[in-house]
């Protein structure tokens, strides 16, 4: 498949969390993190988004989640091969009591496993699996580090999709020690693309690169009557700012600020600059080229018909 391989020393181990039936741009970062060689996948975690959706009952969209990654598996033809959890089906109570799921405590077991590569999780929507992964098992935060795609614009936040699903959970996870990379609403708009270039490089390519297309097609016509968004041509594929941060060169620090972590207003989301917190690196420049170009070519090498 790939003329190449990486050393498995420069491996890293990756758990995916995804609400991956939330819109339409979660299922091409579960498939470029599976196609990514970089990435041993030890599992996949599927999250709740409740607020703000009107596609399924309260409380269901977990399992719509956990239904759409098993879909994404299929069509990739990599059934079995990844274990996928049921996360929490809504947000915490409050900061300090967790909610017991399979995937936090999948969370907590791969985090305990004695290996000396190191671990990430990449959070592509709400992250109420981790901060009661944090809460059940505080000695994670030392063996993990957390990436999230989510947050207001800095320096004041605000409202943003991904972290109003749970704010309580935003607040544990920025109050502890564990390491975290946060790609905020606007650096993650940075992976923009159009339906034109994606029928062009993602359509042709196997029964996923198919399906990946023609579901973002269908959700942009379902939500034809809503004029603020989708923007009718264009698309952000923002959650593949996982994929963006862990492929760069760790020399190109340029990219990122690091700040004492904030927490968030309960009302309105915006940023509550705490005094004493462990810093965090916020990003504020993604390379959409070498990320999306890396998943077009990748799909290719892996499913170069429409039928692979």
């Amino acid at each position: 498949m790939y003329n190449f391989k990486v050393p498995e020393q420069k491996r890293v181990r990756l758990i995916i969390h995804t609400d991956c039936k939330n819109e339409a741009d979660d299922q091409y970062a579960v498939a470029h993190q599976l196609l990514t060689p970089k990435f041993d996948v030890r599992g996949i975690v599927a999250g709740h988004f409740d607020i703000g959706q009107n596609r399924y009952p309260q409380g269901k969209t977990t399992k719509a989640s956990y239904d759409e990654v098993l879909k994404v598996l299929q069509l990739m033809h990599l059934e079995g091969r990844y274990p996928v959890l049921m996360g929490a089906t809504t947000g915490l109570e409050d900061d300090r009591t967790p909610i017991v799921s399979e995937g936090a405590a999948f969370i907590i077991e791969e985090a305990m496993k004695e290996d000396d590569r190191p671990l990430y999780i990449g959070l592509q929507g709400a992250i109420t699996d981790l901060a009661s992964a944090i809460l059940m098992k505080p000695e994670i935060c030392s063996r993990m580090t957390a990436i999230w795609i989510g947050g207001g614009i800095y320096p004041q936040g605000g409202r943003e999709f991904n972290l109003f699903q749970d704010i309580h959970a935003a607040n544990v996870v920025f109050r502890s020690a564990m390491p975290l990379w946060q790609v905020p609403m606007d650096v993650y708009k940075q992976m923009s693309v159009t339906l034109a270039e994606l029928q062009v490089k993602v359509s042709p390519y196997g029964k996923i690169g198919r399906y990946l297309f023609e579901q973002m097609v269908d959700f942009n016509e379902e939500r034809g009557d809503d004029l603020s968004w989708p923007h009718g041509e264009t698309w952000g594929l923002g959650d593949q700012g996982v994929i963006a941060v862990l492929m760069e060169e760790a020399e190109k620090t340029s990219i990122y600020d690091e700040i004492e972590a904030p927490c968030f207003d309960l009302t309105d989301g915006h940023y509550i600059y705490e005094k004493g917190n462990r810093k965090i690196r916020v990003y504020h420049t993604l390379d959409s080229r070498l990320t999306l170009e890396d998943f077009f070519c990748k799909l290719r090498l892996h499913y170069p018909t429409q039928e692979s």
